[in-house]
């Protein structure tokens, strides 16, 4: 019977088996994990990351590519036109100087960013070294405490990754750079020749999905709804920009209606007010529903996690928006693992536990200004997706 369950639990994805998937928290365990991993690569190095940020991480990360391509490694580094926009060009500098190679995924023309054509971009955060070990999830290269200094670290979460998954990852961060080579014209002179390899004693069932605007528009979007619609117990969700669609939150209410706990972590301050506004909408319909919503206030909160029924995990770049679903380049792991998805489930309830959880009662009762400015957000971000063709969400 649990066999049945579980195949049933993940029919929407190719489960891989025996990797090692280890959860990392925040950037005091990620960037130390990173530049170990940086400084031991022998051949090659991938990254793509929508910020590259000139602080204390940043320069860490950067001095660990430059060691790298120093000692005649393949480093290439891929930035995002938008999230980048501000990295300075002395850093590409030095890079292209110790020998790494930088491309720039859709620059902006003149920075101007309301161009809807901004709004497609390279979302995903991976880094792929020797094709042995990757690393992806939410985090940027940006200190814990930038641009605004909280009293707690920034809550966002990656997974380092080794194991037989690494031949998908590594593949496609290949084709990627391969794509934006071409679109920039340029030769791929620096032909690596390397095979994947992982240890073989790993436990860990899981799945590397992506989102793109060709062969794979809605794969997040469809292992969240197949997830949901089986859950029995508990549904966990963390996430930075929650500005969910019709199905999605039409089955976030059923759950609820048929006595799952469902429990959504979402961010109390935010560096994009209107998205906030907009996403408040929503807040009504679904506490009616039973759906508990916590607000995190302790710093910012940019985890893009999600667990289901304490097996079920899911950790990465793609926020539960019509941006990521249908727009960005996005990268998720999923995995089937009772003891990957009990520590994830563990940090989540500590976050939890200090988050504000809103009460239907009060939340009814919201000042009409306030209701207001969120109804005319949310009727402003469906405008938007409907000019870029992206209606469907709603």
């Amino acid at each position: 019977m649990e066999t049945r369950l579980r195949t049933r639990f993940f029919r929407s994805v190719e489960l891989v088996s025996g990797n090692h998937v280890r959860l990392l928290q925040s950037g005091v365990e990620f960037f130390p994990a990173l530049v170990a991993a940086l400084d031991a690569a022998k051949v090659e190095i991938h990254v793509e990351t929508y910020i590259f940020n000139a602080d204390p991480s940043g320069v860490a990360v950067r001095d660990a590519l430059m060691r790298a391509a120093g000692r005649g490694v393949v480093v290439r580094v891929m930035i995002d036109g938008v999230g980048s926009r501000d990295w300075p060009a002395e850093w590409r500098a030095a890079l292209e100087t110790a020998g790494a190679e930088v491309l720039v995924y859709r620059p902006l023309v003149g920075r101007w960013q309301a161009n809807p054509r901004s709004l497609r971009r390279l979302h995903r955060k991976i880094v792929v070294v020797d094709a042995r070990v990757a690393f992806l999830g939410g985090m940027n290269f940006i200190d814990d405490f930038e641009p605004v200094r909280f009293a707690a670290p920034r809550l966002d979460f990656s997974v380092e990754v080794q194991g037989p998954l690494l031949a998908d990852i590594h593949r496609s961060v290949r084709r990627l750079w391969q794509l934006v080579a071409l679109t920039r014209l340029q030769r791929n002179d620096r032909r690596v020749r390397i095979e994947p390899s992982w240890p073989t004693d790993g436990r860990t069932r899981a799945a590397f999905v992506v989102r793109n605007n060709f062969a794979h528009r809605h794969d997040i979007e469809r292992v969240y709804l197949a997830a949901l619609a089986l859950a029995r117990h508990d549904i966990v969700i963390a996430n930075a920009y929650f500005l969910p669609g019709r199905r999605f939150r039409t089955l976030l209410k059923r759950a609820a209606a048929r006595g799952v706990r469902v429990r959504l972590l979402v961010q109390g301050h935010t560096d994009h007010p209107f998205f906030q506004l907009a996403a408040r909408a929503l807040y009504r319909e679904l506490l009616t529903a039973g759906v508990e919503i916590h607000e995190y206030h302790a710093s910012e909160l940019h985890a893009k996690a999600a667990l289901v029924d304490w097996h079920w995990a899911t950790v990465g770049s793609s926020n539960i928006d019509p941006f990521s679903l249908l727009l960005a380049r996005e990268a998720n792991i999923v995995a089937d693992d009772e003891t990957f998805a009990r520590e994830l489930g563990t940090r989540l309830d500590t976050a939890l536990a200090g988050a504000e959880a809103l009460a239907p009662a009060d939340w009814q009762r919201r000042p009409w200004p306030g209701r207001i400015l969120s109804s005319l957000a949310y009727s402003g971000v469906r405008v938007v997706l409907g000019i870029l063709g992206a209606g469907r969400w709603a």
